[in-house]
């Protein structure tokens, strides 16, 4: 089996936790797939995108340059799944081959978990809170920059919730 050394999506370089690479056999002819484990926030920077400029570096020492279409897979690890039309797979026959019809798939989910992705990279959301307080506890948080609120609740949650 192929492995994925690095990849680099529009020259800058992504980490992801696992992959596979292998050829999809379409009518016609085949198509090159990249199924990558991504962390949440990267899987956020490329949804909007349908094509991307990708550099893949195999274990071996191959390089392949493409320009690739980008899928965002639902359920389950946050995942990209990166496909172009391929023609002359000659030097690739060490690539795994998928069908519509075959029984093999890579399953890159296996022996990685959200809580180990996000232990590497969390993401950040906005959330809106409506409370009722003193109004001496109101001017006390307008007062307060964003930045400031929102690491007084950071500590305040991770202090109650590792209790």
């Amino acid at each position: 089996m192929v492995s994925v050394k690095t990849v680099k999506i529009d020259g800058e370089s992504i980490h992801f936790f696992k992959s596979a690479i292998y050829f999809f056999e379409t009518n016609p002819g085949f198509t090159l797939e990249l199924d990558l484990i991504v962390s949440e926030v990267a899987v956020k920077k490329y949804q909007k995108i349908e094509n991307i400029i990708i550099e893949i570096e195999l274990e071996d020492g191959r390089i392949i340059n493409s320009i690739m279409h980008v899928k965002i897979l639902q359920g389950g690890l946050p995942q990209l799944n990166l496909f172009c039309d391929f023609d002359d797979i000659d030097e690739f026959v060490d690539f795994n081959r998928v069908s519509e019809n075959g029984s093999w798939f890579p399953n890159i989910e296996e022996g990685i978990t959200l809580e180990e992705i996000r232990k590497v990279e969390m993401p950040d959301e906005e959330i809106s809170l409506k409370l009722k307080l003193p109004i001496d506890q109101v001017e006390w948080l307008k007062s307060q920059k964003r930045k400031e609120i929102n690491e007084i609740f950071k500590e305040l949650i991770y202090g109650i919730w590792k209790k």
